[in-house]
């Protein structure tokens, strides 16, 4: 028999099995049910140590003193019940698991008792059960222990990604606007000599100068770029109702020259009014649409603007006639300065689509392309339905 309080163990050579024994406290007010409790532990092979409690006040403390790895209490104790230690533990922040050990426990109770936070219950008439409870519940545990690790490693390296890309986005703002002046100069002053020189050096001195001429405009445009890129979502706390038709509206009237120029037609539909910037807004659609002018085939440019109510997404779509993007290349062309044609075809750097890409995926949202070549292309891409139409 072993008092409250009391700590029984197994003998030396069934403790050697394990490093650490398993610490096991009893809430029971029957030291003959202790005593039963600790020989099917033992029976069970555990190397174990036990402590006994009978009361809330001794069960706190032990477990702040003893920390157990397992609890295994009776249902009802007079004054209080076994379940109740289930809140203290969450009062002191713990997870240990508890195991009822009672003498009866109807279906409609035993369940009750696992919905309010035990790991299992054993009936004290088939107690044979109990190291095959404690076993599973330990595993369930160790499962738990180890989705928690993985839960605080993975919020770590979030964390970790989340600092490592704003330093990035920092120096990509920094590296851009600093080197325009400097780049500035260098073109300024190469048209400067191309300009002033043409034709009284030798074909190969034009040459040459033509040719600092093209990179340093080039270098400004892939810095100009750069900074755009960078740019986007730098200012996400600006966000706020943004009418996308007035967007649509501001996008075409900065491509007005290009789109008399190629005869294009632009037809839209109504558009919503979302949570946005308004700037990115315009710049999203001036992209699309003047991606869709840029690369148009044989007839004139004909751009279709729809939307479509999805749950809780508006589904817009960019439509063209133009000459259509081959399968392979579908994801490649929102990758940041991936091209596919070259530069004596179709100018630019590549980051138009990589710009409206990080624009809707900023704003909760996703960006795709249906297209085949020669068949035009229509670009896709999700937005949140605002708060005030969810309701």
């Amino acid at each position: 028999m072993h008092p409250a309080g009391a700590a029984v163990a197994l003998e030396p050579e069934a403790a050697a099995k394990q490093d650490a024994p398993l610490r096991v406290l009893l809430i029971e007010d029957s030291a003959a049910d202790s005593e039963l409790v600790n020989h099917q532990l033992k029976s069970g092979g555990f190397h174990f140590v036990s402590e006994t409690v009978n009361t809330a006040e001794q069960f706190r403390q032990m477990v702040r003193t003893f920390h157990p790895d397992m609890i295994l209490a009776d249902y009802n104790l007079g004054e209080w019940r076994g379940m109740d230690a289930v809140d203290i533990l969450r009062e002191e922040g713990v997870d240990i698991p508890l195991i009822l050990v009672t003498g009866a426990l109807g279906e409609v109770m035993a369940v009750d008792c696992i919905k309010q936070g035990a790991a299992d219950y054993v009936l004290k008439g088939g107690l044979s059960r109990l190291p095959l409870a404690i076993r599973r519940t330990l595993q369930d545990k160790a499962l738990r222990a180890e989705q928690r690790r993985g839960q605080e490693e993975l919020a770590a390296k979030v964390k970790e990604l989340a600092r490592s890309n704003r330093d990035l986005e920092q120096f990509a703002f920094v590296a851009s606007h600093d080197l325009q002046e400097p780049l500035r100069m260098v073109a300024a002053y190469t048209q400067l000599l191309a300009e002033r020189y043409k034709g009284k050096l030798d074909d190969k001195a034009d040459k040459y100068i033509a040719y600092a001429v093209e990179g340093a405009l080039r270098m400004q445009a892939l810095v100009r770029d750069m900074l755009a890129f960078s740019r986007v979502g730098r200012n996400g706390a600006e966000r706020g109702l943004t009418d996308f038709n007035l967007a649509l509206s501001a996008a075409l009237l900065n491509l007005r020259a290009v789109i008399e120029e190629n005869g294009a037609v632009v037809h839209a539909a109504t558009l919503p009014t979302v949570k946005a910037d308004q700037s990115q807004a315009i710049q999203l659609f001036q992209n699309l649409i003047g991606n869709a002018l840029k690369f148009r085939g044989k007839e004139k440019p004909e751009i279709r603007v729809s939307v479509e109510r999805q749950g809780a997404h508006w589904a817009f779509c960019v439509a063209d006639n133009g000459i259509g993007i081959a399968p392979e290349h579908k994801e490649v062309i929102f990758v940041i300065f991936q091209r596919l044609h070259a530069r004596s075809e179709y100018e630019g750097n590549g980051l138009g689509l990589a710009i409206c890409q990080k624009i809707v995926e900023q704003s909760g949202g996703r960006i795709w392309v249906e297209s085949e070549p020669g068949q035009g292309s229509a670009f896709k891409f999700t937005w949140p339905v605002s708060e005030s139409e969810r309701k």
